[in-house]
């Protein structure tokens, strides 16, 4: 198994910053997910790990050792693209075993890998069909078994479950995640998608502006987020802003209409602007014991949950809510909008505002 460090990794295009001084640490063995919007840096950091981008600045180290300048043949990283990439002409089994073969490795022994390969990603009673002729799971499966049997140490994972649909994925990720950990490889997995990321990490990574901003695991940066972002990013939430009024065993917050909310304590001056953060899933809707006032006005059934939008003090609230609530709520409705102090965060007011603050690139 292998560590992988990143360090002051930087890389720009122009006037396109892709990585910002990157730093990050992935121990050996572990799932590491970057996570981050579209234009965070997540895809240019993996292409510097596997060799195929040269940064302009920082050290990538394997084990301690500086692999920047190696090329991407010796890294023993094998990297997995949301296009698979097969040779349409081999079939599965030429596919996989193509990287123990380019690597002169004995043919029983290559072929043996190989067979072990398919047999842990369903696919050995296929091992004869063309890409042409297979799913686009299989496809993908083809692909993960050809980087697994190349006897690579690090795997790199550049959204791999994008283009299947949405059953396949959940499928899939958890199958990733068991082959890996059953070989004992280093992985980075790079994704856009929180409740991927939540699911198949030990920890995530997650970037913005060609930096990471928070590294965790999915419970600490889902509960415990650095700032109003990532709290957005990582689980919707939503956000009231005012004044910090006073901080002891709870926080009071105070907007300028004069209502007052409360959320955890904070190391935040009183009178200090500041935003407070409350997950969707945690804010709760009631007809009495809330901090504001509402209406109603819409809901989505989503199966096992529905999404309930208020509006309250001339912002949107929204609350995920159990399906058993269906019929408890109609639009029009007046309802309380609260939450439980323990549950909100407390950060400062962002210097370039809110809203900038959530943009998404």
């Amino acid at each position: 198994m292998t560590v992988v460090e990143l360090k002051g990794l930087s890389k720009r295009y122009g006037s396109t910053v892709a990585a910002d001084s990157m730093d990050l640490k992935v121990e050996e063995g572990e799932y590491m997910c970057i996570l981050g919007p579209t234009g965070a840096g997540k895809t240019t950091a993996l292409k510097m790990v596997a060799g195929l981008i040269d940064p302009d600045s920082g050290q990538i180290l394997f084990d301690g050792k500086d692999y920047t300048k190696v090329e991407p043949e010796s890294r023993e990283a094998a990297m997995l693209s949301q296009v698979y990439s097969l040779f349409p002409h081999m079939d599965v089994n030429g596919n996989v075993i193509y990287g123990p073969r380019i690597r002169g490795w004995d043919v029983q022994e290559s072929q043996d890998i190989v067979d072990n390969m398919l047999e842990m990603v369903h696919l050995n009673r296929r091992k004869d069909a063309f890409p042409c002729e297979l799913s686009g799971g299989m496809q993908q499966r083809t692909a993960l078994a050809r980087a697994l049997a190349s006897g690579s140490k690090v795997i790199l994972l550049d959204e791999p479950l994008r283009a299947l649909d949405a059953r396949l994925r959940i499928e899939l990720r958890r199958e990733i995640r068991s082959l890996v950990k059953a070989m004992g490889i280093t992985a980075i997995h790079v994704t856009h998608d929180q409740e991927e990321a939540m699911v198949i990490a030990d920890r995530v990574a997650v970037m913005r502006y060609g930096k990471v901003v928070q590294v965790g695991t999915p419970k600490e940066v889902f509960d415990t987020p650095v700032s109003p972002f990532v709290a957005n990013f990582v689980g919707q939430s939503n956000f009231f802003t005012g004044k910090l009024v006073s901080n002891g065993d709870y926080s009071v917050v105070e907007n300028d209409m004069g209502i007052n909310v409360k959320a955890r304590p904070c190391q935040l001056p009183i009178g200090s602007e500041v935003v407070v953060a409350i997950k969707v899933g945690n804010t709760q809707l009631r007809t009495e014991e809330g901090f504001l006032i509402g209406r109603v006005e819409r809901i989505l059934y989503e199966g096992v949950t529905i999404h309930v939008d208020v509006m309250a003090n001339g912002k949107l609230f929204s609350a995920k809510l159990p399906n058993r609530k269906y019929e408890e709520f109609s639009p029009g409705d007046e309802v309380v909008v609260g939450w439980s102090a323990d549950e909100a965060t407390v950060f400062p007011m962002p210097e370039q505002g809110l809203e900038e603050e959530l943009r998404l690139e």
